[in-house]
């Protein structure tokens, strides 16, 4: 294996070892003056002030959710590597793999709403729990080579991924309100969930997926097998500690559609409403437009011409790097407020997904290979490694999975901060419908596009995110007293009405 690889990923582990150092001293020096002085976290130092009971309870809750979160990630991480391989195996061709792949973002745009709406006036723990029936029961279709069935189960799958990125966040937002702890501390929540969840459960899901496959010979649906253990598993555990919450209980009497429409009428009224709402949407779904595209992008931009890459290698590099982008965002959000820097982690990325457009690495139908063939080189042997414009590449590919740890627990953040409690989950599955409709149009048309140009694209995307981004800084610092009211309606939330009066006096 060339030696690049092993250059980038011990430089990236490094990185992270030395951030969780850095954590966990932090960690060691709150913990210490908590029970010398009841105070923790100075505003350079990152840590808020609490007593060492509420520290306790809020680390309980902390921790509960970050294993759970770990287990729901696992089982989904533990599908990613053999999805395309397990239809391949069923001998379907690309066409019709990407119909399929176009179901599973289709069904999260058109249903995941629709679950996220229910999630609100239903239950946020029940929404869970749902979503592990359903992204369990699709796993469960992958042992059937029928096509209809395989549909069956991308349309579970994309219902249960409109679920996993809405009900749990949801669910953590309003019972930390609930138990009254500050809204500082959803940070490090979401910082570490995404540590974990995002970054170690991927590496260990690929190498215990691989064990499966590759070593022990079970075939390409064991991994999926090994999903459904991991999902139940974690609903157990769901089913046991979490207590329920709901965004809206005051029209418990509504039917199933009178619901659906008053939900997303309350929604469409907020996001239309408030501007700083509009604005999170807004990057929310440029963001991960680029990035999901960004997946579909990589292997043909290292490898144009067929050279041979280690895409494990690779995706071991990319994962280090979005936990240090996670670490990262821990310290940033205990120095900096989120939307003081939010605008460099836009603009670095769109930097970062401008360098193929920069080298011009451009599949083109007459003179190039075309993306389907740099994709999968059937019948031809790559005879060298990656060249040197792709070495430069893989490292700007890193530095964008660096930003991608960052943006996952700051976006979480801000939108704890403004999105209405009542319809959280409706308002974000609808930021996600322009992110799955985007994704759609280019997996249908993904070979009539160059390379370049949908790398450019990308970092057109973000760059409009960096300047939305600054506007929603604007907005921020110019009305301190729509701030403070979120600020009031938190502590609201949390039944603390001094908390409340707090908001009003710093207003």
């Amino acid at each position: 294996m060339e030696s690049v690889y092993w250059f980038i990923f011990g430089a990236l582990a490094f990185l992270v070892a030395g951030l969780v150092f850095t954590q966990v001293a932090l960690f060691k020096r709150c913990w210490a003056l908590t029970h010398v002085s009841c105070s923790c976290m100075t505003k350079e130092g990152g840590i808020v002030s609490g007593n060492a009971a509420q520290l306790q309870a809020f680390f309980s809750l902390r921790n509960n959710y970050v294993f759970v979160y770990a287990l729901m990630m696992a089982g989904d991480w533990l599908q990613g590597p053999y999805v395309y391989a397990l239809y391949q195996h069923y001998g379907y061709d690309v066409k019709d793999i990407g119909r399929l792949f176009i179901a599973g973002f289709g069904s999260s745009m058109i249903f995941g709403t629709v679950v996220g709406s229910l999630a609100d006036k239903h239950g946020r723990k029940k929404a869970a729990l749902i979503y592990v029936l359903a992204y369990a029961a699709s796993c469960a279709t992958k042992h059937s080579p029928e096509y209809g069935i395989l549909m069956l189960g991308r349309l579970l799958g994309g219902i249960a991924t409109s679920l996993l990125f809405s009900a749990f966040e949801s669910w953590l937002v309003a019972e930390h309100f609930a138990r009254g702890f500050e809204e500082k501390w959803l940070g490090d929540t979401f910082s570490k969930a995404v540590f974990v969840g995002n970054g170690l459960m991927a590496i260990l899901a690929g190498l215990v997926a691989s064990y499966l496959v590759d070593t022990l010979k079970l075939g390409p649906v064991a991994p999926f097998d090994a999903a459904i253990v991991v999902l139940v598993a974690g609903g157990a555990v769901i089913y046991t500690s979490w207590p329920e919450n709901f965004g809206d209980s005051a029209h418990a009497a509504e039917g199933v559609l009178q619901t659906l429409q008053r939900q997303f009428a309350v929604a469409t009224g907020s996001i239309l409403g408030d501007q700083r709402i509009a604005l999170l949407g807004a990057m929310q779904s440029l963001f991960e437009a680029s990035m999901y595209t960004f997946v579909f992008l990589w292997t043909p931009a290292l490898s144009p011409a067929g050279e041979k890459i280690y895409h494990g290698m690779i995706f071991a590099c990319f994962m280090t790097a979005s936990m240090a982008g996670s670490s990262l965002s821990g310290i940033l959000m205990k120095r900096y407020k989120v939307e003081a820097y939010m605008k460099y982690v836009f603009g670095l990325s769109a930097l970062a997904l401008s360098v193929p457009f920069l080298f011009n690495v451009s599949i083109a139908k007459d003179s190039r290979r075309s993306l389907q063939d740099a994709t999968l080189t059937e019948g031809r042997e790559a005879v060298r490694g990656i060249s040197l414009h792709a070495q430069i590449q893989l490292v700007a590919f890193c530095v964008f999975e660096v930003l991608v740890g960052i943006f996952w627990p700051s976006m979480m953040t801000l939108r704890a901060r403004f999105i209405p409690e009542e319809t959280r989950s409706t308002i974000i599955n609808m930021f996600r419908i322009p992110l799955n409709l985007f994704v759609c149009i280019i997996l249908y048309n993904v070979h009539l596009f160059p390379l370049s140009a949908m790398f450019a694209l990308c970092s057109t995307f973000l760059a409009i995110a960096a300047l939305l981004q600054i506007r929603l800084e604007r907005i921020i610092r110019d009305r301190p007293t729509a701030y403070a009211k979120g600020e009031e309606a938190a502590a609201l939330l949390s039944g603390t009405a001094s908390e409340a009066d707090s908001a009003k006096d710093a207003a």
